[in-house]
Protein backbone atom coordinates (compact mmCIF):
# COMPACT_ATOMS: atom_id res chain seq x y z
CA UNK A 1 0.00 0.00 0.00
CA UNK A 2 1.31 3.26 -0.84
CA UNK A 3 2.01 5.97 2.03
CA UNK A 4 -0.46 8.77 3.17
CA UNK A 5 0.75 12.03 1.71
CA UNK A 6 1.48 14.53 4.43
CA UNK A 7 -1.58 16.89 3.76
CA UNK A 8 -3.69 13.81 3.73
CA UNK A 9 -2.60 12.87 7.57
CA UNK A 10 -2.53 16.65 8.66
CA UNK A 11 -6.11 16.31 6.64
CA UNK A 12 -7.36 13.66 8.69
CA UNK A 13 -6.00 14.98 11.79
CA UNK A 14 -7.64 17.72 11.63
CA UNK A 15 -10.90 16.38 11.03
CA UNK A 16 -10.46 13.77 14.07
CA UNK A 17 -9.52 17.18 16.23
CA UNK A 18 -12.69 18.92 14.92
CA UNK A 19 -14.93 16.07 15.44
CA UNK A 20 -13.61 15.59 19.58
CA UNK A 21 -13.32 19.18 19.94
CA UNK A 22 -17.59 19.03 19.38
CA UNK A 23 -17.77 16.12 20.89
CA UNK A 24 -15.93 17.83 23.98
CA UNK A 25 -18.58 20.64 24.25
CA UNK A 26 -21.47 18.30 23.21
CA UNK A 27 -20.71 16.80 26.52
CA UNK A 28 -19.66 19.89 28.77
CA UNK A 29 -22.98 20.93 28.00
CA UNK A 30 -25.20 17.64 28.91
CA UNK A 31 -23.15 17.55 31.82
CA UNK A 32 -24.71 20.36 33.44
CA UNK A 33 -28.07 18.37 33.27
CA UNK A 34 -26.53 16.07 35.37
CA UNK A 35 -27.01 16.40 39.31
CA UNK A 36 -23.70 17.42 39.92
CA UNK A 37 -22.78 18.89 36.80
CA UNK A 38 -21.01 21.64 37.85
CA UNK A 39 -18.61 19.23 39.49
CA UNK A 40 -18.56 17.16 36.26
CA UNK A 41 -17.68 19.84 34.11
CA UNK A 42 -14.55 20.78 35.81
CA UNK A 43 -12.60 17.28 35.03
CA UNK A 44 -14.41 17.67 31.60
CA UNK A 45 -12.71 20.93 31.13
CA UNK A 46 -9.15 19.58 31.87
CA UNK A 47 -9.73 17.14 28.69
CA UNK A 48 -10.56 19.98 26.77
CA UNK A 49 -6.94 21.77 27.73
CA UNK A 50 -4.92 18.51 27.23
CA UNK A 51 -7.05 18.71 23.77
CA UNK A 52 -5.45 21.96 23.24
CA UNK A 53 -1.87 20.63 24.24
CA UNK A 54 -2.03 18.33 21.76
CA UNK A 55 -1.77 20.74 19.00
CA UNK A 56 2.04 21.76 19.82
CA UNK A 57 2.25 25.61 20.11
CA UNK A 58 -0.61 26.38 18.33
CA UNK A 59 -0.72 30.10 16.33
CA UNK A 60 -3.58 32.78 17.59
CA UNK A 61 -5.13 31.86 14.63
CA UNK A 62 -5.10 28.18 15.01
CA UNK A 63 -6.19 28.37 18.96
CA UNK A 64 -8.94 30.47 18.08
CA UNK A 65 -10.54 27.67 15.93
CA UNK A 66 -9.95 25.28 18.30
CA UNK A 67 -11.93 27.09 20.99
CA UNK A 68 -14.43 28.28 18.68
CA UNK A 69 -15.11 24.37 17.77
CA UNK A 70 -15.34 23.24 21.13
CA UNK A 71 -18.25 26.21 21.91
CA UNK A 72 -20.01 25.57 18.45
CA UNK A 73 -20.58 21.76 19.95
CA UNK A 74 -21.04 22.91 23.63
CA UNK A 75 -23.70 25.87 22.70
CA UNK A 76 -25.62 23.55 19.76
CA UNK A 77 -26.63 21.07 22.50
CA UNK A 78 -27.31 23.82 25.29
CA UNK A 79 -29.48 25.58 22.99
CA UNK A 80 -31.04 23.47 20.61
CA UNK A 81 -34.43 24.16 22.10
CA UNK A 82 -34.17 27.44 20.18
CA UNK A 83 -35.60 24.91 17.38
CA UNK A 84 -39.08 24.44 18.96
CA UNK A 85 -39.89 27.75 18.96
CA UNK A 86 -38.65 28.57 15.55
CA UNK A 87 -39.67 26.10 13.35
CA UNK A 88 -42.83 24.02 15.60
CA UNK A 89 -44.26 27.54 17.35
CA UNK A 90 -43.01 29.76 14.86
CA UNK A 91 -43.28 28.11 11.97
CA UNK A 92 -40.09 28.81 10.36
CA UNK A 93 -38.75 25.94 7.73
CA UNK A 94 -36.53 23.74 9.53
CA UNK A 95 -33.80 23.97 7.53
CA UNK A 96 -33.68 27.83 7.54
CA UNK A 97 -34.56 27.06 11.62
CA UNK A 98 -31.58 24.83 12.21
CA UNK A 99 -29.05 27.01 10.60
CA UNK A 100 -30.90 29.93 13.02
CA UNK A 101 -29.38 27.99 15.77
CA UNK A 102 -26.25 26.64 14.37
CA UNK A 103 -25.14 30.78 13.75
CA UNK A 104 -26.37 31.92 17.23
CA UNK A 105 -24.45 28.97 19.18
CA UNK A 106 -21.43 29.81 16.33
CA UNK A 107 -21.72 33.69 17.48
CA UNK A 108 -21.58 32.68 21.39
CA UNK A 109 -18.97 30.54 20.65
CA UNK A 110 -17.09 33.18 19.46
CA UNK A 111 -16.70 34.72 23.42
CA UNK A 112 -15.10 31.33 23.97
CA UNK A 113 -12.45 31.19 21.46
CA UNK A 114 -11.71 34.39 22.57
CA UNK A 115 -11.18 33.75 26.10
CA UNK A 116 -9.12 30.53 25.43
CA UNK A 117 -6.75 32.84 23.57
CA UNK A 118 -4.94 33.04 26.80
CA UNK A 119 -3.12 29.90 26.18
CA UNK A 120 -0.80 30.66 23.33
CA UNK A 121 -0.85 34.43 24.10
CA UNK A 122 0.94 34.05 27.53
CA UNK A 123 3.23 31.32 27.93
CA UNK A 124 2.82 28.24 30.00
CA UNK A 125 3.21 28.68 33.67
CA UNK A 126 2.31 28.20 36.78
CA UNK A 127 0.33 31.54 36.79
CA UNK A 128 -1.36 30.58 32.85
CA UNK A 129 -4.76 28.96 35.02
CA UNK A 130 -5.24 32.24 36.60
CA UNK A 131 -4.79 34.18 33.18
CA UNK A 132 -6.96 31.79 31.42
CA UNK A 133 -9.76 32.11 34.14
CA UNK A 134 -9.40 35.44 34.01
CA UNK A 135 -9.76 35.84 30.23
CA UNK A 136 -12.71 33.48 30.52
CA UNK A 137 -14.43 36.32 33.14
CA UNK A 138 -13.90 38.83 30.43
CA UNK A 139 -15.27 37.29 27.47
CA UNK A 140 -18.61 36.19 29.90
CA UNK A 141 -18.69 39.28 30.82
CA UNK A 142 -19.04 40.83 27.36
CA UNK A 143 -21.25 38.23 26.09
CA UNK A 144 -23.41 39.47 28.75
CA UNK A 145 -23.97 42.92 27.05
CA UNK A 146 -22.77 43.10 23.36
CA UNK A 147 -25.74 43.74 21.40
CA UNK A 148 -28.16 44.10 24.54
CA UNK A 149 -26.20 40.51 25.57
CA UNK A 150 -27.15 36.42 25.45
CA UNK A 151 -24.85 35.12 28.20
CA UNK A 152 -27.19 32.04 28.51
CA UNK A 153 -25.27 28.98 29.01
CA UNK A 154 -22.65 30.06 31.28
CA UNK A 155 -20.60 28.25 33.27
CA UNK A 156 -22.21 30.16 36.58
CA UNK A 157 -25.33 28.46 36.49
CA UNK A 158 -24.12 25.15 36.59
CA UNK A 159 -21.93 25.81 39.93
CA UNK A 160 -24.83 26.23 41.63
CA UNK A 161 -24.42 21.98 41.77
CA UNK A 162 -20.60 22.29 41.85
CA UNK A 163 -18.01 22.99 44.40
CA UNK A 164 -17.79 26.97 44.24
CA UNK A 165 -21.59 28.05 44.36
CA UNK A 166 -21.17 29.50 48.12
CA UNK A 167 -18.80 32.06 47.00
CA UNK A 168 -21.70 33.73 45.04
CA UNK A 169 -23.13 35.90 48.13
CA UNK A 170 -19.92 37.55 48.31
CA UNK A 171 -18.78 38.24 44.37
CA UNK A 172 -21.39 36.82 42.27
CA UNK A 173 -21.18 33.78 39.67
CA UNK A 174 -18.64 35.41 37.30
CA UNK A 175 -16.21 34.68 40.24
CA UNK A 176 -17.77 31.04 40.13
CA UNK A 177 -16.80 30.41 36.48
CA UNK A 178 -13.55 32.16 37.29
CA UNK A 179 -12.47 29.35 39.65
CA UNK A 180 -14.42 26.24 38.08
CA UNK A 181 -12.33 27.69 34.88
CA UNK A 182 -9.17 28.10 36.94
CA UNK A 183 -9.58 24.70 38.90
CA UNK A 184 -9.91 22.55 35.42
CA UNK A 185 -6.36 23.67 34.48
CA UNK A 186 -4.48 23.11 37.63
CA UNK A 187 -6.23 19.43 37.41
CA UNK A 188 -5.18 19.27 33.67
CA UNK A 189 -1.55 20.63 35.77
CA UNK A 190 -1.38 17.68 38.21
CA UNK A 191 0.12 15.59 35.85
CA UNK A 192 3.51 17.77 35.97
CA UNK A 193 2.76 19.43 39.82
CA UNK A 194 0.36 16.94 41.87
CA UNK A 195 1.23 17.76 45.14
CA UNK A 196 0.76 21.30 44.88
CA UNK A 197 -2.41 21.29 42.22
CA UNK A 198 -3.71 19.21 44.54
CA UNK A 199 -2.95 21.38 47.37
CA UNK A 200 -4.68 24.72 45.50
CA UNK A 201 -7.54 22.95 44.41
CA UNK A 202 -8.56 21.77 47.77
CA UNK A 203 -8.10 24.89 49.33
CA UNK A 204 -9.75 26.82 47.03
CA UNK A 205 -12.94 24.21 47.92
CA UNK A 206 -12.43 24.79 51.21
CA UNK A 207 -12.57 28.29 51.69
CA UNK A 208 -15.54 28.61 49.17
CA UNK A 209 -17.42 26.03 51.44
CA UNK A 210 -16.24 28.41 54.32
CA UNK A 211 -17.07 31.19 52.86
CA UNK A 212 -21.23 29.37 53.15
CA UNK A 213 -20.84 29.80 56.52
CA UNK A 214 -21.88 33.81 56.45
CA UNK A 215 -25.62 35.05 55.82
CA UNK A 216 -26.03 38.39 54.86
CA UNK A 217 -29.93 38.27 55.03
CA UNK A 218 -32.58 37.54 57.90
CA UNK A 219 -36.04 36.89 57.86
CA UNK A 220 -38.01 39.72 58.18
CA UNK A 221 -42.29 39.70 59.68
CA UNK A 222 -44.86 37.22 59.10
CA UNK A 223 -44.71 34.37 56.79
CA UNK A 224 -47.18 35.82 53.45
CA UNK A 225 -49.27 33.19 51.87
CA UNK A 226 -48.98 32.50 48.38
CA UNK A 227 -50.68 31.45 45.38
CA UNK A 228 -48.55 30.50 41.92
CA UNK A 229 -51.19 29.24 38.95
CA UNK A 230 -49.64 27.35 36.06
CA UNK A 231 -51.87 26.96 33.36
CA UNK A 232 -50.03 24.82 31.05
CA UNK A 233 -51.44 26.30 27.45
CA UNK A 234 -49.72 25.44 24.51
CA UNK A 235 -47.88 28.36 22.68
CA UNK A 236 -49.46 27.05 19.66
CA UNK A 237 -52.68 28.55 20.53
CA UNK A 238 -51.03 31.39 21.98
CA UNK A 239 -52.69 33.16 18.92
CA UNK A 240 -55.89 31.63 18.54
CA UNK A 241 -58.26 34.18 20.05
CA UNK A 242 -61.18 31.38 21.21
CA UNK A 243 -57.80 29.61 23.01
CA UNK A 244 -56.74 32.99 23.85
CA UNK A 245 -60.44 33.77 25.63
CA UNK A 246 -60.25 30.43 27.32
CA UNK A 247 -56.87 31.00 28.86
CA UNK A 248 -57.71 34.48 29.88
CA UNK A 249 -60.80 32.64 31.86
CA UNK A 250 -59.08 29.67 33.43
CA UNK A 251 -56.59 32.27 34.84
CA UNK A 252 -59.56 34.72 36.40
CA UNK A 253 -61.23 31.77 37.51
CA UNK A 254 -58.07 30.75 39.41
CA UNK A 255 -57.27 33.99 40.74
CA UNK A 256 -60.72 34.87 42.54
CA UNK A 257 -60.82 31.22 43.51
CA UNK A 258 -58.75 31.45 46.85
CA UNK A 259 -57.50 34.82 48.60
CA UNK A 260 -54.17 34.97 49.53
CA UNK A 261 -51.27 38.11 50.27
CA UNK A 262 -50.09 37.13 47.19
CA UNK A 263 -51.48 35.47 43.68
CA UNK A 264 -48.91 35.00 40.68
CA UNK A 265 -49.75 34.18 36.85
CA UNK A 266 -47.18 33.47 34.18
CA UNK A 267 -45.22 35.94 32.01
CA UNK A 268 -48.36 37.07 29.23
CA UNK A 269 -50.97 34.96 31.07
CA UNK A 270 -53.61 37.48 29.55
CA UNK A 271 -51.61 37.38 25.87
CA UNK A 272 -53.71 40.77 24.45
CA UNK A 273 -52.74 43.78 25.09
CA UNK A 274 -54.69 45.99 27.63
CA UNK A 275 -57.34 47.41 25.33
CA UNK A 276 -58.37 44.15 23.74
CA UNK A 277 -59.02 42.21 26.59
CA UNK A 278 -62.40 41.46 28.19
CA UNK A 279 -64.37 44.19 28.94
CA UNK A 280 -63.83 45.23 33.08
CA UNK A 281 -61.77 42.37 33.53
CA UNK A 282 -59.20 43.78 35.00
CA UNK A 283 -61.38 46.21 37.39
CA UNK A 284 -63.16 42.84 38.12
CA UNK A 285 -59.78 41.76 39.40
CA UNK A 286 -58.64 45.03 41.01
CA UNK A 287 -62.32 44.47 42.94
CA UNK A 288 -61.04 40.64 44.28
CA UNK A 289 -58.17 42.41 45.63
CA UNK A 290 -60.03 44.79 47.22
CA UNK A 291 -62.44 42.81 49.10
CA UNK A 292 -60.25 39.93 49.88
CA UNK A 293 -57.35 41.44 50.82
CA UNK A 294 -55.08 39.89 48.21
CA UNK A 295 -52.34 41.19 46.09
CA UNK A 296 -52.38 39.94 42.29
CA UNK A 297 -49.64 39.86 39.83
CA UNK A 298 -50.59 39.59 36.40
CA UNK A 299 -48.35 38.86 33.28
CA UNK A 300 -50.25 40.73 29.72
CA UNK A 301 -49.03 42.79 27.08
CA UNK A 302 -49.17 46.57 27.93
CA UNK A 303 -49.23 49.64 25.73
CA UNK A 304 -46.85 52.83 25.96
CA UNK A 305 -46.03 55.61 24.02
CA UNK A 306 -43.45 56.21 21.40
CA UNK A 307 -42.09 57.99 18.94
CA UNK A 308 -43.70 56.22 15.81
CA UNK A 309 -47.09 55.97 18.13
CA UNK A 310 -48.47 53.33 21.21
CA UNK A 311 -45.67 50.54 21.31
CA UNK A 312 -46.53 46.99 23.33
CA UNK A 313 -44.79 45.70 26.24
CA UNK A 314 -44.15 42.70 27.87
CA UNK A 315 -45.73 43.64 31.49
CA UNK A 316 -46.70 42.89 34.42
CA UNK A 317 -49.07 44.47 35.94
CA UNK A 318 -50.34 44.39 40.08
CA UNK A 319 -52.99 45.06 41.96
CA UNK A 320 -53.23 45.73 45.40
CA UNK A 321 -55.95 46.17 47.93
CA UNK A 322 -57.12 50.07 47.38
CA UNK A 323 -53.86 51.23 45.88
CA UNK A 324 -53.31 52.43 42.43
CA UNK A 325 -52.14 49.65 40.00
CA UNK A 326 -48.37 49.23 39.91
CA UNK A 327 -46.41 48.07 36.52
CA UNK A 328 -43.84 46.49 35.78
CA UNK A 329 -42.49 46.41 32.17
CA UNK A 330 -39.75 44.12 30.59
CA UNK A 331 -36.36 45.79 30.48
CA UNK A 332 -34.20 43.35 28.93
CA UNK A 333 -35.75 42.14 25.94
CA UNK A 334 -34.67 38.98 23.88
CA UNK A 335 -33.55 39.38 20.33
CA UNK A 336 -35.96 38.57 17.87
CA UNK A 337 -38.43 37.22 20.35
CA UNK A 338 -39.35 41.01 21.66
CA UNK A 339 -37.51 43.30 19.74
CA UNK A 340 -35.54 43.17 16.25
CA UNK A 341 -32.05 44.49 16.08
CA UNK A 342 -31.69 46.50 12.59
CA UNK A 343 -31.29 44.49 9.68
CA UNK A 344 -33.27 41.92 10.40
CA UNK A 345 -36.45 42.84 9.36
CA UNK A 346 -36.73 39.30 7.47
CA UNK A 347 -36.14 37.05 10.06
CA UNK A 348 -39.01 38.10 11.98
CA UNK A 349 -41.05 37.76 8.26
CA UNK A 350 -39.87 34.04 8.46
CA UNK A 351 -40.71 34.00 11.81
CA UNK A 352 -44.67 34.56 11.68
CA UNK A 353 -45.17 36.06 15.26
CA UNK A 354 -46.85 38.91 15.90
CA UNK A 355 -45.65 41.68 18.60
CA UNK A 356 -42.26 40.76 18.34
CA UNK A 357 -40.86 44.00 19.02
CA UNK A 358 -41.79 45.30 22.42
CA UNK A 359 -41.02 48.83 23.57
CA UNK A 360 -37.93 48.29 26.45
CA UNK A 361 -38.80 49.21 30.21
CA UNK A 362 -36.60 51.29 32.26
CA UNK A 363 -33.74 49.30 34.54
CA UNK A 364 -34.42 51.15 37.37
CA UNK A 365 -38.10 50.23 37.86
CA UNK A 366 -39.30 50.29 41.43
CA UNK A 367 -40.22 46.82 43.22
CA UNK A 368 -43.64 45.65 43.79
CA UNK A 369 -45.39 46.28 46.97
CA UNK A 370 -47.34 43.43 48.31
CA UNK A 371 -49.91 45.13 50.68
CA UNK A 372 -50.63 43.19 54.55
CA UNK A 373 -53.26 44.57 56.25
CA UNK A 374 -51.53 45.73 59.88
CA UNK A 375 -48.52 44.71 58.62
CA UNK A 376 -45.40 46.90 56.63
CA UNK A 377 -45.43 46.24 53.55
CA UNK A 378 -43.07 43.32 51.72
CA UNK A 379 -41.25 44.87 48.04
CA UNK A 380 -40.40 41.90 45.61
CA UNK A 381 -38.32 42.83 42.53
CA UNK A 382 -39.78 41.69 39.41
CA UNK A 383 -37.85 40.03 36.49
CA UNK A 384 -39.97 38.65 32.85
CA UNK A 385 -38.49 35.38 31.35
CA UNK A 386 -35.10 35.45 30.74
CA UNK A 387 -34.44 38.78 32.33
CA UNK A 388 -32.70 36.42 35.11
CA UNK A 389 -29.88 35.59 33.21
CA UNK A 390 -28.31 39.21 34.30
CA UNK A 391 -27.27 38.37 37.53
CA UNK A 392 -25.15 42.24 37.48
CA UNK A 393 -28.43 44.47 36.72
CA UNK A 394 -30.86 42.34 39.31
CA UNK A 395 -27.83 43.22 41.95
CA UNK A 396 -28.03 47.47 40.64
CA UNK A 397 -31.58 47.59 40.90
CA UNK A 398 -31.73 45.82 44.52
CA UNK A 399 -28.79 48.25 45.62
CA UNK A 400 -30.48 50.95 44.25
CA UNK A 401 -33.67 50.76 45.08
CA UNK A 402 -35.93 53.08 47.51
CA UNK A 403 -37.50 50.21 49.16
CA UNK A 404 -35.73 47.33 50.72
CA UNK A 405 -36.12 44.24 48.23
CA UNK A 406 -37.48 41.68 50.97
CA UNK A 407 -38.17 38.50 47.62
CA UNK A 408 -37.64 37.87 44.09
CA UNK A 409 -40.36 36.96 41.40
CA UNK A 410 -39.30 35.67 37.89
CA UNK A 411 -42.70 35.24 35.27
CA UNK A 412 -42.34 32.87 33.22
CA UNK A 413 -43.64 31.68 29.85
CA UNK A 414 -41.40 28.53 28.20
CA UNK A 415 -44.15 26.60 25.94
CA UNK A 416 -41.91 28.50 23.41
CA UNK A 417 -39.37 25.46 23.86
CA UNK A 418 -41.60 22.47 24.53
CA UNK A 419 -40.31 19.21 26.47
CA UNK A 420 -36.68 20.84 26.71
CA UNK A 421 -33.75 21.29 28.86
CA UNK A 422 -34.53 24.93 28.86
CA UNK A 423 -36.56 24.91 32.00
CA UNK A 424 -33.84 23.63 34.19
CA UNK A 425 -31.72 25.75 32.53
CA UNK A 426 -33.87 28.84 33.70
CA UNK A 427 -34.39 27.10 37.17
CA UNK A 428 -30.58 27.41 37.52
CA UNK A 429 -30.54 30.73 37.38
CA UNK A 430 -33.28 31.67 39.12
CA UNK A 431 -31.89 29.50 41.91
CA UNK A 432 -28.00 30.98 41.35
CA UNK A 433 -30.09 34.55 41.58
CA UNK A 434 -31.29 33.70 45.03
CA UNK A 435 -27.82 32.97 46.53
CA UNK A 436 -26.46 35.85 45.24
CA UNK A 437 -29.03 38.00 46.78
CA UNK A 438 -29.58 36.02 49.92
CA UNK A 439 -33.14 36.60 48.65
CA UNK A 440 -36.15 33.54 48.51
CA UNK A 441 -37.49 33.62 44.89
CA UNK A 442 -41.55 32.73 43.17
CA UNK A 443 -41.36 31.30 39.88
CA UNK A 444 -44.68 31.52 38.02
CA UNK A 445 -44.24 29.81 35.10
CA UNK A 446 -46.80 28.42 32.35
CA UNK A 447 -45.65 25.20 31.92
CA UNK A 448 -42.91 24.47 34.70
CA UNK A 449 -41.03 24.65 36.63
CA UNK A 450 -43.26 26.43 38.97
CA UNK A 451 -41.32 27.12 42.24
CA UNK A 452 -40.70 28.53 45.36
CA UNK A 453 -36.70 29.03 45.85
CA UNK A 454 -35.27 29.51 49.48
CA UNK A 455 -32.64 32.34 50.12
CA UNK A 456 -29.96 30.00 49.40
CA UNK A 457 -31.49 28.81 46.59
CA UNK A 458 -32.81 25.45 47.28
CA UNK A 459 -36.08 24.45 45.33
CA UNK A 460 -38.73 24.67 48.52
CA UNK A 461 -41.39 23.53 46.76
CA UNK A 462 -42.34 22.51 42.81
CA UNK A 463 -45.13 21.84 40.46
CA UNK A 464 -44.88 18.91 37.78
CA UNK A 465 -43.93 20.36 34.47
CA UNK A 466 -46.52 20.40 31.98
CA UNK A 467 -49.78 19.99 34.36
CA UNK A 468 -52.25 22.31 34.96
CA UNK A 469 -52.20 23.47 38.66
CA UNK A 470 -51.81 25.62 41.36
CA UNK A 471 -48.80 25.98 44.16
CA UNK A 472 -49.83 27.35 47.58
CA UNK A 473 -47.87 27.86 50.21
CA UNK A 474 -46.05 30.03 53.26
CA UNK A 475 -43.20 31.92 51.73
CA UNK A 476 -40.57 33.94 54.42
CA UNK A 477 -39.36 37.28 52.99
CA UNK A 478 -35.90 38.54 53.86
CA UNK A 479 -34.17 41.64 54.72
CA UNK A 480 -30.30 42.67 54.22
CA UNK A 481 -27.72 42.93 51.89
CA UNK A 482 -25.29 40.74 50.25
CA UNK A 483 -21.59 41.98 49.29
CA UNK A 484 -22.62 40.94 45.93
CA UNK A 485 -25.51 43.21 45.84
CA UNK A 486 -23.50 45.98 46.95
CA UNK A 487 -20.11 45.51 44.61
CA UNK A 488 -21.96 43.91 41.78
CA UNK A 489 -19.29 42.37 39.41
CA UNK A 490 -16.69 44.83 40.21
CA UNK A 491 -14.37 43.05 42.33
CA UNK A 492 -13.99 39.99 40.07
CA UNK A 493 -13.53 41.99 36.39
CA UNK A 494 -11.24 44.82 38.72
CA UNK A 495 -9.28 41.55 39.60
CA UNK A 496 -9.69 39.69 35.95
CA UNK A 497 -7.96 43.29 34.28
CA UNK A 498 -5.24 42.95 36.55
CA UNK A 499 -4.69 40.00 36.32
CA UNK A 500 -4.41 40.13 32.42
CA UNK A 501 -2.52 43.47 32.59
CA UNK A 502 -0.08 41.43 34.69
CA UNK A 503 0.19 38.53 31.74
CA UNK A 504 0.71 40.85 29.36
CA UNK A 505 3.47 42.60 31.42
CA UNK A 506 5.15 39.20 31.83
CA UNK A 507 4.88 38.01 27.98
CA UNK A 508 6.69 41.33 27.00
CA UNK A 509 9.60 40.78 29.64
CA UNK A 510 9.89 36.82 28.96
Amino acid sequence: MFDQHPYQQHKSLTIFSVFILLLLGAALALAAELPYGGWIQIPLLSILWWRFDSHPSPSVKKQFALGLTFGIGYFVVGLWWLYISLHDVGGMNALLACMGVFLLSAYVAIYFSIATLAIPLFKKNRFTGLFLAASWVIAEFLRGYIFTGFPWMGFAETQFTGPFALIAPFFGGLTCTFLAVWASWELYQARKHRASSALLIVAAISLTQFAGLFTFTKPIGEPISVRLIQGNFEQSLKFNPQAIGQQIDFYAGEITKKAANLIIIPETAFPWPIPNLPIGLLNYLQDFSNSSDSNVLVGLIGEVPGELGIQYSNRATGLSPNTPAYQYDKAHLVPFGEFIPPGFQWFVKAFHVPMSDFARGKLDQPPFAIVRKGQADIHAAITICYEDVFGGELASRIQHSAQPVNLLINMTNLAWFGESQASTQQLRLSQLRSLETGLPALRATNTGITAVLGPDGKVLQALPEFTQGTLSTQVQAYSGKTPYVIWGNLPILGLSCLLLLWGLIRHRRF
